[in-house]
């Protein structure tokens, strides 16, 4: 929990942590944990990510261009319980 800023992005990554999962339009922000896209999307809202924050992977590609386009210090990624 806390407020963050992003410190990198990547369009295409794959973890290297759990087996080289796909991390579509990741946003990290903290550590390894980052906000990023999925393929598995029946079970977004569900726990499944070892702490990542995951969307649908429109969602991602929208909050990744937004960044993007605004610049990563005028960002702020609050996560609360």
């Amino acid at each position: 929990m806390g407020t963050f800023k992003p410190t990198r992005m990547h369009k295409r990554y794959f973890s290297r942590k759990y087996n080289g999962a796909p991390m579509p339009y990741s946003v990290f922000f903290y550590k390894g944990y980052a906000i990023h896209g999925t393929d598995v999307v029946k079970r977004l809202g569900a726990p499944a990510s070892h702490g990542c924050v995951r969307l649908h992977p429109k969602n991602a590609k929208r909050l990744f261009s937004l960044i993007q386009a605004n610049g990563r210090s005028n960002a702020k990624i609050v996560i609360v319980k």
